[in-house]
Protein backbone atom coordinates (compact mmCIF):
# COMPACT_ATOMS: atom_id res chain seq x y z
CA UNK A 1 0.00 0.00 0.00
CA UNK A 2 1.47 3.54 -0.82
CA UNK A 3 1.52 6.72 0.77
CA UNK A 4 -1.38 8.06 -0.91
CA UNK A 5 -3.66 4.95 -0.61
CA UNK A 6 -2.76 5.52 3.73
CA UNK A 7 -3.58 8.82 3.83
CA UNK A 8 -7.03 8.46 1.78
CA UNK A 9 -7.76 5.91 4.12
CA UNK A 10 -6.67 7.97 7.35
CA UNK A 11 -8.77 10.49 5.47
CA UNK A 12 -11.97 8.75 4.77
CA UNK A 13 -12.06 7.15 8.40
CA UNK A 14 -12.44 10.02 11.13
CA UNK A 15 -11.62 7.42 14.15
CA UNK A 16 -8.08 6.78 13.65
CA UNK A 17 -7.62 10.17 15.51
CA UNK A 18 -9.86 8.36 18.23
CA UNK A 19 -9.21 10.44 21.09
CA UNK A 20 -9.30 13.97 21.11
CA UNK A 21 -8.54 16.37 24.65
CA UNK A 22 -9.93 19.83 24.36
CA UNK A 23 -9.01 22.58 26.30
CA UNK A 24 -11.04 25.61 27.25
CA UNK A 25 -14.74 24.75 27.61
CA UNK A 26 -16.14 28.34 25.95
CA UNK A 27 -18.48 28.56 23.04
CA UNK A 28 -15.63 27.44 20.65
CA UNK A 29 -14.38 25.12 23.13
CA UNK A 30 -18.11 23.54 23.35
CA UNK A 31 -18.85 23.58 19.61
CA UNK A 32 -15.96 21.20 19.28
CA UNK A 33 -16.63 19.18 21.53
CA UNK A 34 -20.27 17.91 20.28
CA UNK A 35 -18.87 17.95 17.00
CA UNK A 36 -16.25 15.36 17.38
CA UNK A 37 -18.40 13.94 19.50
CA UNK A 38 -21.22 13.43 16.78
CA UNK A 39 -18.62 12.06 14.56
CA UNK A 40 -18.22 9.08 16.87
CA UNK A 41 -14.66 10.42 18.77
CA UNK A 42 -13.64 9.61 21.89
CA UNK A 43 -13.48 13.52 23.87
CA UNK A 44 -12.10 14.85 26.98
CA UNK A 45 -12.82 18.32 28.05
CA UNK A 46 -10.47 20.42 30.44
CA UNK A 47 -10.98 23.45 32.04
CA UNK A 48 -10.15 25.01 35.27
CA UNK A 49 -14.10 26.63 35.85
CA UNK A 50 -16.27 25.20 38.74
CA UNK A 51 -19.16 24.76 36.68
CA UNK A 52 -17.58 22.99 34.38
CA UNK A 53 -19.89 19.74 34.16
CA UNK A 54 -22.75 21.83 33.91
CA UNK A 55 -21.90 24.36 31.54
CA UNK A 56 -20.50 21.81 29.35
CA UNK A 57 -23.56 19.32 29.42
CA UNK A 58 -25.93 22.66 28.67
CA UNK A 59 -24.15 23.70 25.89
CA UNK A 60 -24.16 20.66 24.56
CA UNK A 61 -27.66 19.80 24.54
CA UNK A 62 -28.05 23.05 23.27
CA UNK A 63 -26.30 22.24 19.94
CA UNK A 64 -27.65 18.26 19.46
CA UNK A 65 -31.14 20.13 17.45
CA UNK A 66 -28.69 21.68 15.05
CA UNK A 67 -26.46 18.54 14.82
CA UNK A 68 -28.91 16.39 14.36
CA UNK A 69 -30.28 18.92 11.48
CA UNK A 70 -26.84 17.99 10.26
CA UNK A 71 -27.63 14.71 10.13
CA UNK A 72 -25.02 13.47 12.24
CA UNK A 73 -26.17 10.61 15.39
CA UNK A 74 -26.51 12.64 18.71
CA UNK A 75 -28.43 9.58 20.94
CA UNK A 76 -26.10 8.45 23.75
CA UNK A 77 -23.70 11.54 22.26
CA UNK A 78 -22.50 11.93 26.04
CA UNK A 79 -21.01 8.49 26.32
CA UNK A 80 -17.73 9.32 24.92
CA UNK A 81 -17.36 12.09 26.82
CA UNK A 82 -14.98 13.04 30.22
CA UNK A 83 -15.09 16.20 31.71
CA UNK A 84 -11.55 16.45 33.23
CA UNK A 85 -10.29 19.32 35.30
CA UNK A 86 -7.03 17.85 36.15
CA UNK A 87 -5.03 18.80 32.68
CA UNK A 88 -2.52 15.95 32.84
CA UNK A 89 -5.54 13.47 33.40
CA UNK A 90 -7.41 15.14 30.44
CA UNK A 91 -4.21 15.10 27.94
CA UNK A 92 -3.48 11.27 28.84
CA UNK A 93 -4.03 9.32 26.13
CA UNK A 94 -5.29 12.28 23.42
CA UNK A 95 -3.97 11.64 19.88
CA UNK A 96 -5.34 15.34 19.51
CA UNK A 97 -5.17 18.23 21.40
CA UNK A 98 -7.43 21.37 20.06
CA UNK A 99 -6.58 24.15 22.70
CA UNK A 100 -9.22 26.88 22.81
CA UNK A 101 -8.03 28.98 25.80
CA UNK A 102 -7.99 32.85 26.46
CA UNK A 103 -6.64 35.16 23.58
CA UNK A 104 -3.22 35.79 25.96
CA UNK A 105 0.20 35.42 24.41
CA UNK A 106 1.76 34.57 27.89
CA UNK A 107 -1.22 32.37 29.09
CA UNK A 108 -0.59 30.12 25.99
CA UNK A 109 2.81 30.13 26.31
CA UNK A 110 3.22 28.83 29.56
CA UNK A 111 -0.10 26.25 28.72
CA UNK A 112 1.87 24.42 25.73
CA UNK A 113 5.06 23.86 27.79
CA UNK A 114 2.79 22.05 30.00
CA UNK A 115 0.76 20.03 26.97
CA UNK A 116 3.69 18.90 25.80
CA UNK A 117 5.02 17.28 29.10
CA UNK A 118 1.96 15.19 29.10
CA UNK A 119 1.35 14.35 25.38
CA UNK A 120 2.72 11.41 23.85
CA UNK A 121 5.27 12.92 20.67
CA UNK A 122 2.93 11.89 17.79
CA UNK A 123 0.03 13.90 19.46
CA UNK A 124 -1.01 16.88 17.12
CA UNK A 125 -1.04 20.14 18.83
CA UNK A 126 -3.69 22.32 16.94
CA UNK A 127 -4.89 26.09 18.64
CA UNK A 128 -8.14 27.38 17.77
CA UNK A 129 -6.34 30.92 18.31
CA UNK A 130 -8.10 34.05 16.29
CA UNK A 131 -5.16 35.39 15.45
CA UNK A 132 -1.99 34.87 17.46
CA UNK A 133 0.73 32.88 15.39
CA UNK A 134 1.61 29.37 16.30
CA UNK A 135 5.02 30.61 15.99
CA UNK A 136 4.78 32.65 18.80
CA UNK A 137 2.65 30.35 20.92
CA UNK A 138 5.07 27.41 20.44
CA UNK A 139 8.43 29.72 21.24
CA UNK A 140 9.03 28.06 24.76
CA UNK A 141 8.19 24.55 23.40
CA UNK A 142 10.95 22.05 23.16
CA UNK A 143 9.37 20.48 20.17
CA UNK A 144 7.72 23.08 18.36
CA UNK A 145 7.40 21.26 15.33
CA UNK A 146 4.33 20.04 16.38
CA UNK A 147 2.20 22.63 17.69
CA UNK A 148 0.04 25.07 14.81
CA UNK A 149 -3.00 27.13 14.44
CA UNK A 150 -6.70 25.54 13.27
CA UNK A 151 -8.79 28.43 13.01
CA UNK A 152 -12.35 27.64 13.15
CA UNK A 153 -14.82 29.93 11.93
CA UNK A 154 -17.59 30.51 15.03
CA UNK A 155 -19.59 27.77 15.45
CA UNK A 156 -17.12 25.25 14.18
CA UNK A 157 -19.74 22.50 14.54
CA UNK A 158 -21.75 24.11 11.79
CA UNK A 159 -19.56 26.20 9.96
CA UNK A 160 -16.70 24.40 7.36
CA UNK A 161 -13.86 26.27 7.35
CA UNK A 162 -10.62 25.73 9.58
CA UNK A 163 -8.17 27.64 8.80
CA UNK A 164 -4.32 25.91 9.23
CA UNK A 165 -1.72 28.45 10.03
CA UNK A 166 1.52 26.63 10.84
CA UNK A 167 4.02 28.14 12.13
CA UNK A 168 7.88 28.72 11.07
CA UNK A 169 9.07 25.61 13.24
CA UNK A 170 5.80 23.30 12.35
CA UNK A 171 7.00 20.38 10.57
CA UNK A 172 5.09 19.15 7.20
CA UNK A 173 4.15 15.90 8.77
CA UNK A 174 2.11 18.36 11.19
CA UNK A 175 0.65 20.41 8.70
CA UNK A 176 -0.13 16.78 6.88
CA UNK A 177 -2.01 15.18 9.85
CA UNK A 178 -3.89 18.31 10.31
CA UNK A 179 -5.25 18.59 6.68
CA UNK A 180 -6.81 14.85 7.35
CA UNK A 181 -7.65 14.94 10.51
CA UNK A 182 -10.30 18.04 9.63
CA UNK A 183 -11.11 17.09 6.68
CA UNK A 184 -11.90 13.21 7.92
CA UNK A 185 -14.43 15.03 10.01
CA UNK A 186 -16.09 16.66 7.22
CA UNK A 187 -14.16 20.11 7.34
CA UNK A 188 -12.99 21.90 4.74
CA UNK A 189 -8.99 22.89 5.77
CA UNK A 190 -7.41 25.55 4.20
CA UNK A 191 -3.43 26.22 4.47
CA UNK A 192 -2.08 29.54 4.81
CA UNK A 193 1.21 29.93 3.73
CA UNK A 194 2.44 32.51 5.67
CA UNK A 195 1.62 33.85 9.11
CA UNK A 196 -0.17 37.10 9.74
CA UNK A 197 -2.50 38.23 12.30
CA UNK A 198 -6.01 37.48 12.33
CA UNK A 199 -4.90 35.18 9.33
CA UNK A 200 -7.53 35.35 6.43
CA UNK A 201 -11.19 35.26 7.36
CA UNK A 202 -11.48 37.94 10.66
CA UNK A 203 -9.16 40.05 8.76
CA UNK A 204 -11.63 40.27 5.72
CA UNK A 205 -14.26 40.17 7.98
CA UNK A 206 -12.48 43.19 10.40
CA UNK A 207 -12.11 45.56 7.19
CA UNK A 208 -16.00 44.68 5.96
CA UNK A 209 -17.45 45.52 9.87
CA UNK A 210 -14.88 48.72 10.11
CA UNK A 211 -16.51 50.36 6.88
CA UNK A 212 -19.88 49.11 8.32
CA UNK A 213 -19.04 50.79 11.74
CA UNK A 214 -18.30 53.70 10.01
CA UNK A 215 -21.58 54.09 7.52
CA UNK A 216 -23.70 53.59 10.37
CA UNK A 217 -22.20 55.92 12.74
CA UNK A 218 -22.24 58.50 10.23
CA UNK A 219 -25.95 58.11 9.45
CA UNK A 220 -25.43 56.48 6.31
CA UNK A 221 -27.75 53.35 6.85
CA UNK A 222 -29.25 52.37 9.75
CA UNK A 223 -27.71 48.99 11.57
CA UNK A 224 -30.11 46.55 10.59
CA UNK A 225 -30.52 48.25 6.97
CA UNK A 226 -26.81 47.64 6.38
CA UNK A 227 -27.22 43.73 7.68
CA UNK A 228 -29.71 43.14 5.19
CA UNK A 229 -27.55 45.12 2.11
CA UNK A 230 -25.11 42.17 3.01
CA UNK A 231 -27.43 39.29 3.31
CA UNK A 232 -29.37 40.55 0.26
CA UNK A 233 -25.68 41.09 -2.33
CA UNK A 234 -22.35 40.55 -1.15
CA UNK A 235 -23.28 37.70 0.93
CA UNK A 236 -25.36 35.98 -1.08
CA UNK A 237 -22.71 35.99 -4.06
CA UNK A 238 -19.67 35.41 -1.97
CA UNK A 239 -21.49 32.30 -0.67
CA UNK A 240 -21.51 31.06 -4.23
CA UNK A 241 -18.14 32.08 -5.41
CA UNK A 242 -15.95 34.18 -3.27
CA UNK A 243 -14.85 38.31 -4.35
CA UNK A 244 -12.08 36.76 -6.66
CA UNK A 245 -14.27 34.70 -8.77
CA UNK A 246 -17.62 37.58 -8.53
CA UNK A 247 -15.14 40.02 -9.88
CA UNK A 248 -13.81 37.81 -12.74
CA UNK A 249 -17.32 36.96 -13.69
CA UNK A 250 -18.06 41.18 -13.31
CA UNK A 251 -15.42 41.29 -16.09
CA UNK A 252 -17.30 39.56 -18.66
CA UNK A 253 -15.33 37.54 -21.64
CA UNK A 254 -12.25 39.20 -20.33
CA UNK A 255 -12.73 38.11 -16.79
CA UNK A 256 -10.45 39.79 -13.64
CA UNK A 257 -8.28 41.38 -16.42
CA UNK A 258 -11.05 43.60 -17.73
CA UNK A 259 -12.78 43.93 -14.67
CA UNK A 260 -9.02 45.85 -13.56
CA UNK A 261 -8.90 47.36 -16.91
CA UNK A 262 -12.07 49.52 -17.05
CA UNK A 263 -13.57 49.08 -13.05
CA UNK A 264 -10.32 49.25 -11.13
CA UNK A 265 -9.61 53.10 -11.27
CA UNK A 266 -13.01 53.68 -9.80
CA UNK A 267 -12.49 50.79 -7.18
CA UNK A 268 -9.27 52.25 -6.20
CA UNK A 269 -10.93 55.68 -5.85
CA UNK A 270 -13.48 54.30 -2.73
CA UNK A 271 -10.58 52.61 -1.22
CA UNK A 272 -9.48 56.48 -0.49
CA UNK A 273 -12.54 57.39 1.12
CA UNK A 274 -13.26 54.09 3.53
CA UNK A 275 -14.02 55.82 6.70
CA UNK A 276 -11.36 54.88 9.77
CA UNK A 277 -13.78 55.04 12.69
CA UNK A 278 -12.60 54.62 16.44
CA UNK A 279 -14.23 52.37 18.99
CA UNK A 280 -13.99 55.30 21.50
CA UNK A 281 -16.13 55.36 24.22
CA UNK A 282 -19.24 57.49 22.56
CA UNK A 283 -18.71 55.10 19.51
CA UNK A 284 -19.47 52.17 21.73
CA UNK A 285 -22.31 53.51 23.49
CA UNK A 286 -23.83 54.50 20.56
CA UNK A 287 -23.15 51.41 18.52
CA UNK A 288 -24.59 49.20 21.59
CA UNK A 289 -27.54 51.40 22.26
CA UNK A 290 -27.87 50.61 18.05
CA UNK A 291 -27.83 46.76 18.35
CA UNK A 292 -30.44 46.37 21.21
CA UNK A 293 -32.81 48.54 19.44
CA UNK A 294 -32.34 46.70 16.32
CA UNK A 295 -32.14 43.28 17.54
CA UNK A 296 -33.12 43.30 21.77
CA UNK A 297 -36.72 41.84 20.46
CA UNK A 298 -35.88 38.85 20.70
CA UNK A 299 -33.51 37.02 22.99
CA UNK A 300 -30.03 35.76 21.28
CA UNK A 301 -30.25 32.31 21.65
CA UNK A 302 -33.40 32.64 19.54
CA UNK A 303 -31.35 34.53 16.91
CA UNK A 304 -28.83 32.20 16.78
CA UNK A 305 -31.20 29.17 16.22
CA UNK A 306 -32.67 31.69 13.26
CA UNK A 307 -28.65 32.33 12.10
CA UNK A 308 -28.23 28.18 12.06
CA UNK A 309 -31.14 27.79 10.23
CA UNK A 310 -30.59 29.68 7.76
CA UNK A 311 -26.84 28.88 7.43
CA UNK A 312 -27.77 25.39 7.40
CA UNK A 313 -30.16 25.67 4.34
CA UNK A 314 -27.59 27.79 2.47
CA UNK A 315 -24.86 24.79 3.28
CA UNK A 316 -27.47 21.92 1.77
CA UNK A 317 -28.05 24.77 -1.31
CA UNK A 318 -24.05 24.54 -1.98
CA UNK A 319 -23.91 20.77 -0.98
CA UNK A 320 -26.40 20.08 -3.56
CA UNK A 321 -25.35 22.21 -6.45
CA UNK A 322 -21.80 20.31 -6.40
CA UNK A 323 -23.39 17.05 -6.76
Amino acid sequence: MNNQTKRSQLIENPRRFNSVTVIGAGLIGISWTAYFLAKGLEVKVNDVRPDLEEVVLTGIEQIIPTLRDLGLPTEGITDRLIIEKDLERALNGAVVVQENGPERIEFKQELYTQIEKFVSKDALLLSSSSGLKASDISKKMVHPERMLIGHPFNPPHLVPLVEIVPGTNTSADAIEHAVDFYKALGKNPLVLKKETPGFVANRLQSALIREAIHLVSEGIVSMKDLDEIVTSSIGLRWAAGGPFLTFHLGGGKGGFPAFLKHLGPGLEAIWGDLGKPHLDEATVQSLSELSISSYGNKSVENLEKERDHRQLSILRTLSESTK
